[in-house]
């Protein structure tokens, strides 16, 4: 069960596999006769308003998918190009060649969002726990709203036993992505073994 339960929520972490410029989720998020919204930011807050309400878990996955593009896309050929080598090395299990792209996304934009995500990611993997939260509170500084994130720092809390400190993670996520079923059992997961305990 436990072991589900972190495989989930990594999935969560993790990006999308090649959709550094994909669109087609996006496009289906957004309905095609509002107008187009021009910045990051302003689709990123039409795409969190529409997660935060839609209660199909299949549409708002597609929601939640196009969140991951839009964060995905850098604005830099280069960055955006080193996050490509990431995911090559993460593919081919060659975890120290992905800190070091991810070193350099980081030092050429540390304000990229995925750079600090993907950095978590692989620290998890790793075992690295104290390294993968300190990355997760640099991204939930830059984007408070990353439910990836937010998973992971779950996840950290439940390998640590503080479970209330997890518990309130899940319930911050279910605020900003309330239809995921893994996150909703997570939840019901660590509420039901915190009332074992207070029984």
């Amino acid at each position: 069960m436990r072991f589900y339960v972190v495989y989930a929520a990594l999935s969560l972490l993790a990006p999308l596999p090649g959709t550094a410029f994909a669109q087609d989720s996006q496009a289906a998020a957004i309905p095609q006769n509002e107008p187009a919204l021009t910045t990051p930011a302003e689709r990123l807050n039409a795409l969190f308003a529409e997660l935060k309400h839609e209660r199909d878990p299949d549409k708002a996955k597609v929601i939640s998918d196009s969140i991951r593009v839009e964060w995905r896309d850098s604005g830099s050929a280069t960055v955006n190009f080193l996050m490509q080598q990431v995911d090559k090395a993460m593919a081919e299990d060659n975890d120290g060649a992905a800190l070091d792209y991810l070193d350099e996304v980081i030092q050429l934009q540390p304000g990229y969002v995925e750079g600090w995500n993907q950095r978590a990611t692989v620290n998890y993997k790793l075992g690295n726990y104290r390294k993968s939260m300190s990355d997760i509170n640099r991204v939930l500084t830059i984007e408070p709203r990353h439910f990836g994130a937010i998973a992971g720092m779950a996840m950290i809390l439940t390998s640590y036993g503080r479970d209330e400190l997890a518990l309130e993670a899940w319930q911050r996520f279910l605020d900003i992505y309330p239809s995921e079923r893994r996150a909703q059992k997570a939840l019901g997961d660590i509420a039901e073994k915190l009332a074992g305990k207070r029984t």
